[in-house]
């Protein structure tokens, strides 16, 4: 058993991985954004669970509000970027399978775990 609680502080945390799924927690404040048109999981989908606050994600161009109680789905080899357009922090749990990231949270190329 693994257990964490999230806390939500951080921009991006990778919170534990067990075989071949990883979890992190993103927090993007007021205006702010992650990735952008180059941005891309080469061997990995993401799964992104919208916690709290609002935002727009753009996936190969294509824009899709969020909001708290969204599912997004990235899958692996597609440019994304997530924006926050509320007033408060926007907060996602978010899921990668297999891995995407390696320690201090720095992005691993397609094939490595």
């Amino acid at each position: 058993m693994k257990h964490e609680h999230l806390k939500f502080e951080e921009d991006f945390r990778v919170v534990f991985q067990l075989r071949e799924l990883q979890a992190a927690e993103m927090t993007l404040a007021r205006d702010d954004h992650e990735g952008g048109a180059d941005n891309r999981h080469r061997g990995a989908d993401q799964w992104l669970y919208v916690v709290s606050g609002e935002g727009l994600a753009i996936i190969e161009g294509v824009e899709e509000k969020l909001k708290a109680g969204s599912l997004l789905v990235v899958e692996k080899g597609e440019k994304h970027e997530i924006r926050n357009t509320g007033s408060a922090p926007l907060k996602t749990l978010n899921f990668y399978s297999p891995p995407a990231y390696g320690r201090n949270e720095d992005p691993l190329p397609a094939g490595r775990k």
